[in-house]
């Protein structure tokens, strides 16, 4: 843990994937002050139809993209919303995905709901001063 998960519609080449999943790794590690090694990302491409919302009241379902946070308990909003503009910022650089059409969504953990067994066991809880 982090895991850092994108859920999109289309299909992307391995080094598109591989350079987005080096650049959010590398931002979210120094951002959010963790060991980059527990970082994992994941995009998953549901290929056509596979992600919607509704943009306005009254319109139809719009193909759109959805990166989920799991993170540790604790972030403030303002850090968080930092970390979910630079995020998105790559995956429009990278992938060409639409800022009116990628949501993100934070799940918050505590160090002991989070185990790397080759990094000593669970993630150490984060605590203010990191920031």
């Amino acid at each position: 843990m982090p895991y850092l998960q994108l859920d999109v519609n289309d299909h992307y080449p391995v080094e598109a994937k591989r350079l987005l999943a080096k650049r959010m790794s590398e931002t979210y590690a120094e951002m959010m002050s963790v060991d980059v090694r527990r970082i994992s990302v994941a995009i998953r491409e549901l290929g056509e139809g596979g992600v919607w919302r509704i943009p306005e009241i009254g319109d139809e379902p719009t193909p759109v993209a959805l990166m989920m946070l799991d993170i540790r308990k604790g972030r403030p909003p303002e850090l968080r919303m930092q970390v979910a503009k630079a995020l998105c910022a790559h995956c429009i650089e990278v992938l060409g995905l639409r800022e009116d059409r990628l949501n993100v969504e934070f799940t918050q953990h505590t160090g002991d709901e989070m185990y790397h067994p080759t990094l000593g066991g669970f993630s150490p809880d984060w605590t203010p001063d990191e920031a």
